[in-house]
């Protein structure tokens, strides 16, 4: 009840959005833009001949490649930056240049590198995700707080359990939430990539239904998936984010 009553509001403001736009697209007469049903409709259209499931898997299997390669590379590297002062020095000034640079810009040196494929979009998904990683990573380490590890020294305890039941379990909160950027990023990322350089996934769908005779239904089908897969990518890292596991920050 209590979830259904925090629901309500903004599924009321969703309904009242719809029911501007059908008023909007009756009143114009416009016969390019779709009415809701319309939309609906071409979503039905995109299920029953299987085209949607396809795109879809295309999309969720390049950020799954590209995300997990970011987490391989971006939560160690983090590590070692929070943990080593001269590793922060060194490698901080390289990583805060390089963060700003709009992950767009690096599609035209991604088709250089890897041509036109799932690398690209691959690589672009990691170099816009791997970033939000290591800078949290860095940040959880370095927030440690220094009497957990005084203890663990005059304890005389081994570097292998220092980093197993402090330095892990403190920097993890932090870890999930540069998770929970990169993957949002990721998933925006994937959608730019196909509409440029690849013939399959949603972003492909939505730039293909535009050329191929102004089927703006699928495209705004395409958009609200999209939307509502993304929706549902950090629905599932804010559960992440719950967990004991991840809450209680030392061992």
């Amino acid at each position: 009840m209590i979830s259904a009553r925090r629901a309500l509001p903004a599924v009321t403001v969703i309904a009242l959005l719809v029911a501007v736009w059908w008023v909007s697209v009756a009143a114009s007469g416009s016969v390019i833009f779709p009415t809701p049903w319309q939309v609906v409709l071409g979503a039905v259209e995109l299920i029953l001949d299987g085209t949607l499931a396809t795109h879809i898997g295309a999309s969720l299997l390049r950020v799954s490649a590209g995300f997990l390669l970011a987490v391989v590379v971006g939560v160690p590297l983090g590590i070692w930056m929070g943990w080593v002062a001269g590793a922060f020095d060194t490698l901080n000034p390289i990583v805060q240049m390089l963060r700003p640079i709009s992950p767009i810009a690096w599609i035209p040196i991604a088709i250089l590198w890897f041509g036109v494929g799932n690398a690209s979009p691959i690589y672009l998904i990691f170099i816009s995700s791997v970033f939000p990683l290591i800078v949290q990573t860095t940040v959880g380490v370095h927030t440690i707080e220094r009497r957990y590890l005084w203890a663990a020294e005059n304890f005389a305890v081994s570097r292998a359990t220092l980093f197993r039941s402090v330095v892990i379990p403190a920097a993890l909160p932090q870890v999930i939430v540069g998770m929970r950027i990169g993957l949002g990023v990721a998933w925006l990322v994937v959608v730019a990539a196909e509409m440029i350089a690849l013939r399959s996934g949603l972003g492909y769908l939505i730039i293909d239904s535009r050329n191929a005779g102004n089927r703006y239904d699928l495209v705004i089908a395409g958009m609200i998936i999209i939307g509502s897969i993304g929706l549902l990518l950090d629905g599932l890292m804010r559960l992440l984010e719950g967990l004991e596991v991840v809450r209680w920050r030392y061992a």
